[in-house]
């Protein structure tokens, strides 16, 4: 008997099988950041000996930390797709979304467009990626949404191993490393050079061979029959698009409203923005294209392309719609983190009881590898890289110095499982699932099967460079 051709593979059977989970166990974000954080408020009593009203008081001090960083994160959404809306930029992306012909070959660019985006900067490669596969799918008939838009997440697995990785720009300049050095007990005396981070034969491993396999490996889970394909109607992701004013329409309004539709006002504001982007990277050292310049490129070119004040409210109304998750989850994810880094009498907190078990079971050869372990543990609960920063590298620092291991390698690893772990944790892919108009347990599934090859790759490049 002839074997059926759309027999599923192994991989397409695992995937199914973790979306399937996933849709059934995993519960909303917003729960799921309940759940932590009952975890680790009885974790932090339990490993820390501190007691509940004390866990209370660094969970209540903490809830705002992540205020002007939610702030930012609402930005990178409202602001990328203003971006997506303007009718320019959305001729744009309806080309490019043709270029794909078969639902394998959408998968597979969407995957290389947002890992090479991301790699550039995160907040670029996580809007680009979601806009870009929102496109494909509106276009391309018979393509899994979900995977589609786990696809465009999965790019962001490297983030911390990019151009825009805190640790590793912390570390390369000597006043930021400076900073660093005061929280890590002073083990480093010298900033650490691009060569021996980014650029290092670890780093390089890990970022060429995850941009090889991981296209392979998002298309291997894409379904072969039809019937498996969950699809969405593409007049569901369609915007409203505000309608062209006519000159007789214009005739006829008020004096406020003709200021609305007046283009001077958006060419004029965008002028000041393109001046200001010219002089901040003209004055530079070096190339530094931090959350701030990314949102305000996307701002000023939305402001641009919307041409007139009128189109570009009505587009930040429908972007806004998607920011909800982000303003209701960040704050309880800052008090997750208060949690973790708050420590008792003896300055013991629950991160650095974690950190500092992994220390203890490492030799010379281990200790990169249980560092990136340790750190996509902590990365749950600490979600800013800077803050994993700062609770990890006064104890994995100390303990590399004392092994004799390259520093710049451990703090690489604790950039490496600080971005690793996103693959399971939904509190960055709330900007791309505001886009996509999605759930988190809509694409866990997917990225619970990247989170363990692409765990799989770090540890090789860890323990054999």
């Amino acid at each position: 008997m002839a074997k059926s051709a759309t027999k599923k593979g192994v991989l397409e059977r695992i995937s199914g099988g973790a979306a399937a989970f996933m849709q059934k166990f995993l519960p909303d974000a917003f729960l799921f950041a309940v759940v932590l954080t009952v975890i680790v408020f009885v974790a932090g009593m339990l490993a820390t000996g501190q007691g509940p009203l004390a866990m209370l008081n660094h969970w209540g001090k903490g809830v705002w930390g992540l205020l002007a960083f939610s702030m930012q994160m609402v930005l990178v959404l409202v602001t990328g797709h203003v971006l997506a809306l303007a009718p320019p930029f959305k001729k744009l992306l309806v080309k490019l979304a043709g270029i794909p012909k078969t639902p394998f070959q959408g998968i597979a660019l969407v995957t290389i467009v947002s890992f090479v985006a991301c790699i550039l900067n995160w907040g670029f490669g996580l809007v680009i990626g979601a806009i870009y596969a929102k496109e494909i799918a509106k276009k391309l008939k018979g393509i899994d949404y979900r995977l589609l838009i786990a696809s465009a997440y999965a790019g962001f697995v490297w983030w911390h191993a990019g151009f825009s990785g805190s640790i590793p720009l912390s570390i390369s300049t000597q006043p930021a490393a400076g900073a660093a050095i005061a929280n890590t007990g002073g083990t480093m005396t010298q900033a650490a050079a691009i060569s021996e981070t980014l650029f290092s034969p670890t780093n390089l491993f890990i970022i060429l061979v995850t941009l090889v396999v991981l296209p392979i490996i998002t298309t291997l889970m894409h379904p072969k029959n039809e019937a498996d394909v969950i699809s969405i109607d593409p007049s569901l992701l369609e915007e409203e698009e505000a309608p062209k004013v006519t000159k007789e329409q214009i005739a006829a309004m008020s004096p406020a409203e003709k200021l609305e539709n007046l283009p001077i006002i958006n060419l004029a504001l965008g002028a000041m923005g393109v001046v200001y982007i010219v002089l901040y990277f003209s004055g530079l050292a070096s190339f530094n294209l931090d959350l701030n310049i990314v949102n305000f490129i996307f701002l000023i070119a939305g402001v641009i392309l919307h041409w007139t004040p009128r189109s570009l409210l009505n587009a930040v109304g429908e972007a806004a719609k998607g920011a909800g998750g982000i303003v209701l989850q960040f704050p309880l994810y800052a008090g997750i983190q208060a949690m973790m880094v708050g420590g008792n009498a003896d300055g013991v907190s629950l991160a650095s009881v974690i950190s500092s078990f992994f220390v203890s079971i490492s030799t010379v050869k281990t200790l990169p590898f249980f560092t990136f372990i340790s750190a996509g543990i902590v990365n749950f609960f600490v979600p800013s890289g800077g803050g994993q920063w700062a609770v990890q590298g006064p104890v994995m620092l100390p303990a590399a110095q004392e092994l004799g291991v390259e520093l710049p390698k451990v703090a690489m690893s604790i950039a490496y499982g600080d971005s690793w772990t996103n693959m399971i944790q939904p509190f960055w892919a709330l900007p791309a699932l505001g886009i996509a108009k999605l759930g988190a347990r809509d694409i866990m599934g997917y990225t619970l099967i990247v989170l363990i090859v692409t765990g799989i790759i770090a540890a090789l490049g860890l323990l054999l460079f």
